[in-house]
């Protein structure tokens, strides 16, 4: 992968000083870039939910190819978006609701901050628990509601095990689910292609209507989620920062005997002051003197934090950690971008004009009539493995969303199922699940400026990266990318006030 634009450095900036004893220690041990690939690919799934699905269809089945454009454009802004979101958890050693915790000092500027990053994560999981729910009815004709609370207990498994086996093991498992995504959702498409002429005429930019400007805000809040970049900074963290920087970030005055975990896994036997575990799980037979601490259910408070200087955090040298975020950012966004279109071209080529695909049961009957019902089936079991994947992953963010700005840890679990809780009153209360989906994209839509615009700002700044603070030109596409996200979402809302 090449060097990209935000690696430049100038020569005047500071190279960040290391103990001798850890710089010996990463010459020593230099992983492979392959064996580093990961958090990537867990983020992405963020990025072929159900939501996903469902605005893809619907764009596909009213519109044809006319808005494929928007389809690769989300792509393209999100391979940006979350290669900074994972550089600003590999160089601060924090994930950025950590970071935005620490930079805004308003009390209530920061509960307000996260309230809207709070809603942005509750529609997102509406999104993936309706989904699994619908897959589930569609494939074995399970009611919705006991759909969503299967949907539940699964991702509640996925999290338990993320929390006692770690963040490697929870990356193979969801890059199954992955894999499995990918199937379900392409095979359509090889088995009846689109027209090429069509899907070139897609890539020109425009709109037909007021709906289409809706959807086009749909795909994209489907495409950059953000929750995902908000759960990548985490995730970056979690697997690569070292135990030493998570004490000093996690603990108040950076002060620690004990040890502690990165990766959600439990520490036993340990004496620390205040600090507590990346992955939501809790200390067992520790001292703490931090603010509060409770076990079990309970809630854990931390104090404020040391900065590690930029750089070192981590073991591996952070150099090749973000080469190998470059290739891990490349191939999940590749996946996630090929898949994406092929729904929407599946939708386009098998769909479009068909009476009745303007929802997920709709659509998949339409797909077992024109191309056979082993194609439909294994379009239900994408959009199954998409729910259960990407809901684990939501869950994930909301809890580092609360911990981060709120300096409060809500286990994993527990908040999983309070969460539940708005899903299934949306399927207990019959709304339209596939219009419930597309409604909840927009949405995230309206939320991705409120992350991306500080990840822009914040991975700009030497103060906060050092020497592998951004390229003026990356920045300045970040800057790109926020206009053009708050104009369309500005023109949207104003479609909406006039009524047209």
């Amino acid at each position: 992968m090449p060097k990209t634009l935000d690696d430049e450095t100038t020569a005047n900036d500071p190279v960040p000083e290391r103990d001798p004893a850890g710089q010996r220690g990463r010459a020593a041990s230099v992983p492979r870039v392959a064996w580093l690939i990961g958090p990537a690919l867990v983020a992405g799934v963020a990025y072929l939910d159900p939501g996903n699905v469902a605005s893809n269809m619907t764009a596909g089945a009213q519109y044809g190819y006319l808005l494929v454009w928007v389809v690769v454009l989300g792509n393209v802004m999100a391979w940006l978006i979350q290669y900074l979101s994972a550089k600003l958890g590999i160089v601060t050693g924090r994930s950025l609701p950590e970071v935005l915790g620490g930079t805004i000092r308003n009390r209530w500027g920061r509960r307000a901050y996260w309230l809207q990053a709070e809603l942005v994560a509750m529609a997102t999981d509406l999104a993936e628990v309706i989904g699994g729910a619908v897959a589930l009815n569609l494939l074995f004709g399970v009611p919705l509601v006991w759909g969503g609370l299967i949907t539940g207990a699964v991702s509640i498994g996925l999290l338990v095990l993320q929390s006692r086996r770690g963040p490697r093991t929870f990356e193979f498992v969801i890059m199954g689910l992955l894999i499995i995504i990918a199937i379900g959702f392409t095979v359509g498409v090889f088995v009846a292609p689109p027209d090429p002429a069509g899907l070139l005429g897609g890539l020109v930019p425009r709109f037909a209507d007021a709906n289409s400007v809706l959807l086009a805000a749909s795909i994209l809040g489907a495409t950059i989620m953000p929750h995902a970049i908000y759960a990548h900074s985490a995730l970056s963290r979690d697997r690569f920062v070292t135990r030493r920087a998570a004490q000093l970030t996690t603990s108040p005055g950076g002060v620690s005997t004990g040890s502690t975990s990165t990766g959600g896994s439990t520490s036993t036997g340990s004496t620390s002051t205040g600090s507590t575990s990346a992955g939501g799980s809790t200390s067992t037979g520790s001292t703490s003197t931090g603010k509060t601490s409770w076990h079990g259910f309970g809630i854990s408070r931390r104090s404020e934090a040391p900065e590690l200087l930029p750089g070192t955090a981590t073991d591996v040298p952070t150099g090749l950690l973000l080469r190998a975020t470059r290739w891990d950012v490349s191939i999940a966004m590749a996946i996630a971008g090929t898949v994406n279109l092929c729904i929407l071209l599946l939708a386009a080529v098998n769909l479009a004009g068909v009476e009745g695909t303007d929802s997920l049961e709709g659509a998949y009957a339409a797909l077992g009539v024109a191309l056979g019902p082993v194609i439909a089936t294994l379009f239900a079991v994408g959009l199954l493995a998409s729910g259960l994947a990407s809901t684990s992953v939501g869950a994930y963010a909301g809890a580092e969303i609360m911990h981060g700005l709120l300096h409060i840890r809500v286990p994993l679990i527990f908040r999983r199922l309070v969460t539940l809780i708005p899903a299934l009153t949306i399927l207990w209360l019959g709304f339209d699940p596939t219009i419930s989906l597309v409604l909840s994209q927009v949405v995230l839509s309206f939320g991705i400026p409120f992350a991306l615009i500080p990840l822009v700002a914040l991975t700009a700044k030497a103060g906060v990266l050092g020497r592998w603070r951004n390229h003026w030109a990356t920045t300045a596409a970040g800057i790109a990318a926020s206009v053009f996200l708050i104009t369309l979402n500005g023109v949207l809302l104003w479609l909406v006030f006039t009524g047209a």
